[in-house]
């Protein structure tokens, strides 16, 4: 694991931007893992200055979301297809055909079956990642084994709790999501992990002290050859080693 330490979460968002940009400069016809929450809003905000600044291009650009909601239409003001098009995908070039997030509707395996079929189809060249405070990377919840592929979980009080916020009550929050399994994740060319903040201290350094458990889903990106931790002072205050 390469870990790079900044001040705060803005120089991680800054941080995480310059990679995707240099990424898509590198290879224009990229395709991008995407994540949701509130890890990367700054980052995608800087994506889009920089397109109109700059004029970086994603139009051959694909990207796949790592997870949606159950039950929520892509139209819906909570749902990830929401939340990427108005935070991204709105403010840069790419093509609405290249732009795949789970159905959040309809016959579950049908709709997993489909996306890994994609995903088979269309190696994710660079990965983004934030991480849930029970070391949750998309909605892969600690669990007793380490799931391969897209699948349909429970969602845990705890990712509920954390993610009650963004709804008027936690009754709305679904308890239901898809999301990109391990084995799917794990085989990207390179996965960037952005952490920010006192709360991700001790779930980060499980992740780079502790062992690998399916107990702890990020502590598995220590197998991946090619990951970097993009994290902040805060994050990184628990972790025994010195960076």
């Amino acid at each position: 694991m390469k870990v790079i330490i900044v001040e705060n979460y803005e120089e991680a968002s800054q941080e995480a931007a310059k990679i995707f940009i240099n990424q898509v400069k590198e290879k224009p016809n990229s395709i991008l893992g995407l994540a949701t929450g509130s890890t990367p809003v700054r980052m995608y905000e800087l994506l889009r200055e920089d397109h109109e600044k700059n004029h970086t291009s994603y139009k051959d650009v694909k990207s796949y979301n790592l997870d949606e909601y159950f039950g929520l239409d892509a139209s819906h003001p909570q749902s990830y297809h929401y939340f990427m098009y108005k935070n991204l995908f709105n403010g840069i070039d790419i093509k609405d055909e290249n732009v795949h997030v789970p159905c959040g509707q309809g016959n579950i395996q049908e709709n997993c079956d489909e996306y890994n079929k994609m995903l088979a189809e269309n190696p994710i060249d660079i990965q983004l990642l934030g991480i849930g405070s029970n070391g949750h990377i998309g909605f892969n919840e600690p669990a007793d084994v380490f799931e391969e592929y897209t699948h349909c979980v429970e969602l845990t009080q705890n990712t509920i709790d954390a993610n009650k916020r963004f709804f008027e009550s936690e009754e709305e929050v679904p308890r239901k999501a898809y999301t990109m399994g391990i084995g799917t994740i794990m085989r990207a060319k390179r996965i960037v992990l952005v952490v920010s903040g006192e709360d991700k201290a001790d779930i980060l350094r499980k992740v780079i002290e502790g062992p690998v458990t399916p107990k702890v889903p990020a502590s598995i990106l220590k197998f991946h050859p090619y990951v970097t931790i993009v994290a902040d002072k805060a994050a990184l205050s628990l972790c025994n080693k010195q960076y």
